[in-house]
């Protein structure tokens, strides 16, 4: 971790951190909260607050436009209405331990992106086997919690989801724009593409008085302010300094956070199988994230299959 880089590490666990908690406060209001609703307001909320906060307008370039646009469905629209809605059927610690799979779905989409094969070493797919056996556990094993393989199922297709965002925001800022400006872009986007499941959502408008319990305002706000407006925009600001791939290994952290207050405040527990499940993927991710050992360290130097000694031998023939 160099001076360079340590702004972006700060930023990445600062955003993980939170959005450890967002779970917690997700299934909190769902209970009288539509999915979609909840994305909408908060949604709005950020926006509002970005605004004011002096976020740039994006004009974007010909044929770049898109890249905000899919920014808005995989990272907006698609990663949040299937978090959202998973979290009315499952729990916030399944939620939240198998989101923490991103960092794979992350390397693997990367691969043909960016031509990087580390994601194929052995190392990666023994930790991916490892953590999949943990997420096998947490929705298959007789947990007390409520199980529900749809819900689960819903969340890794969030991850994919969670994955595809994150290398688009490398993609928009390798093409100059701020992360201020990429966010307020990409929740524009997000809005655009909500408001029909908001229109479609049983959501009775007519009825407002869910809006006047503090505690449901209190995670609105959360919701909006910190875990959307800052929390995007800090993140977008680690992945232009570290990477896609690199910044979501920060979400490794996720599962302990969102374990620890779900017991808190929503009384969940985890009977030992659910523990062993979470120990695996958290494991597993770390493994599978370990670097492969430098070839130069194998002697072997970078970028050529020639053996230090044979190089040097090349080069005094020469």
């Amino acid at each position: 971790m160099s001076a360079n880089t340590l702004p972006g590490h700060l930023a990445a666990l600062f955003t993980t951190a939170v959005w450890g908690i967002t779970y917690v406060s997700t299934k909190y209001l769902v209970a009288s909260f539509d999915p979609a609703e909840i994305l909408l307001v908060r949604l709005i909320i950020a926006v509002i607050l970005l605004s004011l906060a002096g976020a740039p307008a994006v004009t974007s370039r010909p044929g770049e436009e898109k890249y905000f646009a899919l920014a808005g469905l995989t990272g907006i629209c698609l990663y949040f209405m299937l978090e959202n809605t998973a979290l009315t059927i499952t729990s916030a610690s399944h939620v939240g331990i198998i989101v923490s799979a991103a960092p794979l779905f992350t390397a693997l989409l990367a691969l043909p992106v960016y031509h990087d094969r580390q994601v194929l070493s052995r190392g990666f797919i023994s930790g991916f086997v490892i953590s999949m056996t943990g997420i096998v556990m947490l929705s298959a094993g007789d947990s007390d919690l409520t199980v529900s393989p749809i819900g689960d199922l819903m969340t890794v297709a969030a991850c994919i989801s969670w994955a595809v965002y994150s290398l688009t925001i490398k993609k928009l800022s390798s093409l100059g724009y701020g992360s201020l400006a990429i966010t307020r872009r990409a929740f524009l986007w997000g809005i655009l593409f909500i408001a029909p499941f908001a229109v479609m959502a049983d959501i009775s408008w007519q009825d407002l008085s869910r809006y006047t319990d503090p505690r449901a305002l209190l995670n609105l706000a959360f919701l909006g302010a910190v875990a959307s407006a800052l929390c995007f925009a800090s993140w977008n600001y680690a992945v232009k300094i570290l990477g896609p791939v690199k910044t979501c290994v920060y979400i490794y952290a996720g599962p302990a956070i969102t374990v620890f207050f779900a017991g808190v405040f929503l009384g969940e527990e985890l009977n030992a199988r659910g523990i062993i499940g979470g120990l695996l993927t958290v494991c597993g991710l770390f493994l599978s994230s370990l670097p492969r050992k430098p070839r130069f360290l194998a002697g072997k130097e970078p970028g050529t299959d020639r053996e230090n000694g044979k190089e040097h031998k090349d080069a005094s023939e020469a």
